[in-house]
């Protein structure tokens, strides 16, 4: 599949939410600041959604491995989260949402075996086995909108304690991402998701649309919405990406349909075998750490 060349206008376009820059074009310092303090506030958002998720595991780990305090708990997903180059909350998510490990074994998942990633062809020059997972979502959102030229696009991964959540975004409005943080029902993604097939909805008229939702996806200015969902190989759902058009009843050309299918199904196999391997890998090391801690804290007892 050629690489789609982002469009001179795709990259110009300006979020709804920006303020005005200088009549030059270039954004001036009230701007710049406001749109600083507008990422503080939407980092913050996203850490007090988290917290719940974060303690909840700190909780799982502080009882397994016998932790003196959440504290010590909250360094060792950090470390691990670090070192296996993953977010804390989707580390979190999966010490939650996984099995507990048996502690009859060494091994949280005895018997796993080395899995061949599979290829990136929207990602040239980037090894499979090296790139995070961030670059790969943020790459295929931008491959959707610079092939379509859509102004407007947002990509949710689907997390086993939480749902839909939100991961990357272009041209959307601070309202638009907190409503949309999280997503269950009521939207064209959440169907793409759920049915596991690409969502065109007319966001005016689409039953499958819930009022709350249609009036903040209306606000942005988005008409028709293009969802596409990411499937494993097992044709399992991991997440979706939508792509919002400014006219009624826009549809995709032939080309465009097949070439995000392929980004999508590249995508969705790569983020299968990304938990089947990195996150499994965090999981096992944490496992490990947590049994050490847990032996020396036992020695220390008995010196």
């Amino acid at each position: 599949m050629p690489e789609p060349v982002d469009p001179p206008s795709a990259a110009r376009r300006p979020d709804p939410a920006a303020v005005s820059p200088d009549a030059d074009g270039t954004p001036n310092d009230e701007s710049r600041e406001l749109d600083r303090l507008r990422r503080e506030v939407r980092d913050l958002r996203g850490k007090l959604r988290a917290h719940p998720l974060i303690s909840h595991a700190q909780g799982l780990l502080q009882e397994r491995y016998r932790l003196p305090d959440a504290e010590t708990a909250f360094e060792l997903m950090k470390r691990c989260s670090q070192q296996h180059n993953l977010k804390l909350r989707n580390l979190a998510s999966a010490v939650v949402s996984v099995p507990r490990p048996d502690d009859e074994r060494g091994l949280w998942f005895p018997g796993r075996s080395g899995r061949t990633p599979p290829p990136l062809r929207f990602l040239p020059g980037h090894r499979p086995d090296k790139v995070n997972r961030s670059t790969v979502l943020k790459q295929v959102l931008h491959q959707a909108l610079a092939f379509t030229e859509a102004p407007m696009g947002d990509l949710q991964t689907l997390e086993p304690a939480v749902g839909l959540q939100m991961q990357h975004h272009r041209g959307l409005s601070e309202e638009f991402l907190d409503f949309f943080a999280v997503v269950e029902e009521g939207t064209s993604c959440a169907v793409a998701a759920r049915r596991r097939v690409r969502v065109v909805a007319d966001v005016a008229t689409d039953p499958a649309i819930s009022e709350p939702a249609r009036e903040m996806i209306l606000a942005v200015g988005s008409r028709t919405a293009h969802s596409l969902p990411m499937l494993s190989s097992a044709g399992r759902a991991v997440g979706v990406f939508s792509l919002h058009l400014p006219k009624p009843g826009q549809d995709l050309t032939r080309v465009q349909a097949t070439a995000l299918d392929g980004v999508a199904a590249q995508a969705g196999r790569w983020l299968e075998w990304h938990h089947r391997t990195v996150l499994m890998d965090a999981l096992e090391d944490l496992h490990r750490r947590g049994r050490d801690l847990r032996a020396d804290a036992a020695r220390r007892r008995t010196e």
